[in-house]
């Protein structure tokens, strides 16, 4: 059993969007199959029906944490002795419960070492997560993500045309852990810290979208879609920070942002990993 209390961000939202917020792994067929059965009750009475919740709400879910394990496959897209690198899908957190970290280790089911993710990217955003398969490469890979000796390139489909063709960005985030939200501010303000976004243009479409090349040279919460949002371009189906009219148009539900290339470019000593120095690995080339 899962139980929740709304908080004010979804007061008046539909239960659906609350539930599949805030449970890992729900998902839409999972959701409506609770909601047929009655198995979700709020202030203590069951519903069959996709009802409004309002601010300090209860919600029990009576569904059992089997049913919420991702039935995936791994999607390897390069493995050696010292790293391991997968294709993440939609809704799947890299830490925590049920996340794909717990699958990884499930998987390979090694006593040695817990496989750990060197970065992290959003539950609902796709694509690549290098994992470290030993505590030596695990430090020398920490070590190069905060040298930015890795290249983290994410494909954006926004809304809009950006005026040009490439932009290095650079503005100010504040994290409110509260609400769970970041805003960007283009001047320094007490509390926030400093983020650079740069993005180039690969394709533009007829309906005013347009595929975008991001690389962020600092790894802050939601950085991409945030800033890409305040300079007007947000991300087509992001719930958060896009915009509900362009999401129902597009027909989206979910962020269409994905980690599809890592670049290693290392500049110091780089140990057991210098191999991989000048290597780059992507979705374009999986095979």
């Amino acid at each position: 059993m899962k139980k929740l209390i709304v908080d004010k961000k979804y007061n008046g939202k539909k239960l659906d969007k609350f539930l599949i917020d805030n449970i890992n792994n729900l998902s839409y067929n999972l959701f409506y199959k609770t909601l047929r059965k009655k198995d979700i009750k709020i202030n203590g009475k069951r519903t069959n029906t996709n009802v409004n919740v309002f601010e300090n709400d209860e919600i029990l879910v009576f569904i059992s944490d089997e049913l919420l394990k991702p039935k995936i496959s791994l999607d390897i897209i390069f493995e050696d002795d010292n790293i391991l690198i997968i294709n993440k899908p939609y809704s799947l957190e890299v830490t925590g419960p049920n996340s794909l970290t717990t699958i990884v280790n499930e998987s390979y089911n090694n006593s040695d070492f817990n496989y750990m993710p060197c970065h992290r990217i959003d539950r609902n955003t796709t694509g690549l997560v290098l994992f470290a398969k030993n505590q030596i490469s695990l430090d020398i890979l920490l070590s190069k993500f905060k040298n930015h000796e890795i290249e983290k390139h994410y494909l954006a489909l926004v809304y809009g045309i950006p005026k040009f063709k490439y932009k290095r960005n650079e503005a100010y985030l504040f994290k409110d852990s509260k609400k769970s939200h970041v805003y960007i501010s283009d001047i320094y303000k007490k509390g926030y810290q400093k983020i650079v976004t740069t993005y180039n243009v690969l394709k533009k479409y007829d309906n005013n979208s347009s595929l975008l090349d991001v690389e962020i040279e600092t790894g802050r919460t939601h950085q991409i879609r945030a800033h890409l949002a305040y300079l007007g371009y947000p991300i087509i189906g992001d719930g958060k920070y896009g915009k509900n009219e362009i999401n129902k148009k597009f027909n989206k539900h979910y962020q269409m942002l994905q980690s599809y290339m890592l670049r290693f470019n290392f500049t110091t000593p780089s140990g057991i990993l210098n191999y991989l120095n000048g290597c780059s690995f992507s979705l374009e080339n999986k095979n």
